[in-house]
């Protein structure tokens, strides 16, 4: 206890082992010096103005004068203030401290005891096994709560948030260094590296974990504590609310899971924990160390039948008619995990392998199929594998019938190596759907109804979401039809949708001409692609100019070229809003 007793007796304060750890006055070092003592003599608790009349006196208030010294010592946390009200120091006024009930610091306590703050890092070696690895991250936990604390009672730049923070930053570098010396197989890390969380994720995940581990009455499972952790202001409390709300990457995966429970006023409040069978890869880890999760776009460059594309739109960027709209957000209702899950409870849906979906997309080019196609994926945060059906005819007989078998066998061994469910999108898929021919006497129509049979195949056994688009629905053929659980039309859109589109797509910071109308543009019985092209061409006409103002008559004659046909056909992905 040296440093105690060298701080108590020595005379210049100023000389002592510990106040060069203090940063303060010398005279808030003596107030400090006065609360030490009464410790020491028993004395744990005191209040404001018994202290400051005792060491300045009563004469003209002087004692009342001094009350900034108390608040700048609770700032700096070397005093804490006994109240069951939470109320951070920097919102309290002086004058309400007079009365209050104050205590030496737990950390002043330690700082007499040990005579520093000298924190002590785990050794710079590699991690043996996934407990010890476990021991620092809830170490790490512990030290975001302390943190999360400190930020509710003072401010972000407060010298003991500084240390906190520092403290961290130095513990954390520790971690990172010992997992790259690390070659044991550390599953947490694992599945958090495959699921490509970010920082702010990893801390809710491990704070979670730590809640199964742990015996503590404190709980980490309330939606407010968990965001606290992460965030550092107001502002960053509402905008981190996303990391825990439902469409998130930790509930999207399956990572985590929430129950919800009324609270006794009628709101809902949510206790989130860790979804048990990651819990379970995390306990009882295998010895067989399973193959990684491999990226789907690293195995599409090995082959030639797919495009991915990784959707850039959801469906709330597309202009769609009201009814398909309705029927779009029905289907994704029904993607719902909580909904799956309940289907799955029931034996309507296979545990393992989930909604099979199969969707036509039907109508005139450019009224939005593939748009729509690729923002539903978006919408399900799924990546979409493409394939232009036209590619399948092959001069070979029996090669095209070979290489239906290839699609799908390749979808399936894509979905297998890469641990997902990508939608498979069968663009102009009219060929395949189209009624079988009656006449088979030549080896042409023979090849064309066997292809068609082993399609009509796949598309009964097709394990995950299917969408097929087509510019007629009349020739399809009855038994594929009866297959697809969707067929869903695109109509070409009517005045209110060309309004939309024209006002969505048209150059925001372009120049008008004062009489310019919209919806005079809107009058021509134009499609979404189509509209598109209009403007696209309108545009680069106008970019030339040495006036770029766009005008009513530049594109009253791109709409009358586009409509006489005169820019050839002209496929359209779609339309966006």
């Amino acid at each position: 206890m040296e440093h105690l007793i060298n701080f108590l007796e020595n005379e210049k304060i100023e000389k002592s082992s510990i106040f060069s750890h203090l940063k303060c006055s010398l005279e808030e070092a003596s107030v400090l010096q006065k609360l030490t003592q009464k410790y020491i003599d028993g004395v744990e608790e005191v209040t404001v103005s018994a202290l400051l009349k005792e060491i300045y006196g009563e004469e003209k208030y002087r004692y009342i004068k001094k009350l900034f010294i108390v608040k700048n010592l609770l700032e700096l946390s070397w005093i804490a203030r006994n109240t069951l009200i939470s109320e951070k120091i920097t919102e309290t006024s002086s004058l309400e401290l007079l009365h209050a009930n104050i205590s030496l610091s737990p950390a002043f306590i330690k700082l007499l005891e040990y005579g520093g703050f000298e924190f002590e890092l785990p050794e710079d070696k590699p991690y043996l096994d996934h407990l010890e690895y476990l021991k620092d991250q809830f170490l790490r936990i512990e030290m975001y709560k302390k943190l999360s604390h400190l930020r509710n009672s003072f401010k972000e730049d407060a010298p003991n948030i500084k240390r906190a923070k520092e403290r961290l930053e130095l513990f954390e570098k520790r971690i990172n260094e010992r997992l790259l010396k690390s070659e044991c197989e550390l599953v947490v890390e694992e599945i958090m590296n495959d699921n490509e969380l970010c920082e702010k994720e990893r801390v809710l995940f491990l704070a979670l974990l730590k809640e199964e581990y742990s015996s503590d009455i404190e709980s980490l499972r309330d939606m407010n504590t968990l965001i606290d952790l992460i965030s550092e202001n107001d502002y960053e409390k509402i905008k981190n609310r996303a990391y825990l709300e439902e469409g998130s990457k930790l509930i999207e995966n399956s990572l985590i899971d929430f129950d919800e429970m009324l609270s006794a006023f009628g709101g809902v409040s949510r206790s989130f924990f860790i979804a048990e069978e990651i819990l379970q890869k995390i306990i009882r880890p295998t010895k067989e160390k399973k193959a990684k999760k491999i990226k789907l776009g690293l195995l599409i460059k090995e082959q030639d039948i797919f495009e991915l594309i990784e959707p850039k739109t959801t469906l709330d960027d597309v202009v769609l008619h009201p009814k398909t709209q309705k029927i779009l957000n029905n289907l994704l209702k029904r993607m719902d995990r909580k909904v799956l899950n309940r289907l799955k409870e029931w034996g309507v849906v296979d545990r393992k392998r989930g909604l099979e979906t199969r969707i036509i997309f039907y109508g005139p080019p450019g009224t939005g199929k593939t748009m729509t196609a690729l923002s539903l994926a978006k919408s399900l945060k799924k990546s979409i594998l493409n394939f232009d059906c036209s590619k399948i005819l092959s001069q070979y007989v029996g090669e095209s019938e070979k290489n239906v078998r290839k699609i799908f066998d390749t979808y399936y061994d894509l979905s297998l190596k890469t641990k997902s469910s990508p939608v498979l999108l069968l663009n102009e898929a009219d060929q395949f759907l189209s009624s079988r021919s009656s006449a088979t006497h030549s080896s042409a129509d023979k090849m064309h109804n066997q292809m068609q049979n082993i399609f009509l195949e796949q598309i009964e056994n097709f394990q995950g979401m299917l969408i097929a688009t087509t510019n007629l629905l009349d020739s399809i053929d009855p038994a594929f039809s009866r297959r697809f659980d969707y067929k869903i039309e695109f109509k070409k859109p009517d005045f209110a949708q060309r309004l939309l589109l024209f006002r969505k797509n048209l150059p925001e910071n372009a120049l008008y001409e004062d009489d310019f109308s919209i919806e005079e543009l809107a009058k021509y019985p134009l499609t979404g692609g189509q509209i598109k092209v209009v403007i696209k061409n309108t545009a680069l006409n106008i970019a030339v100019k040495d006036e770029p103002i766009f005008t009513m008559s530049e594109f009253k004659s791109m709409i009358e070229r586009e409509l006489r046909g005169s820019f050839g056909e002209e496929k359209s992905m779609g339309f966006l809003s």
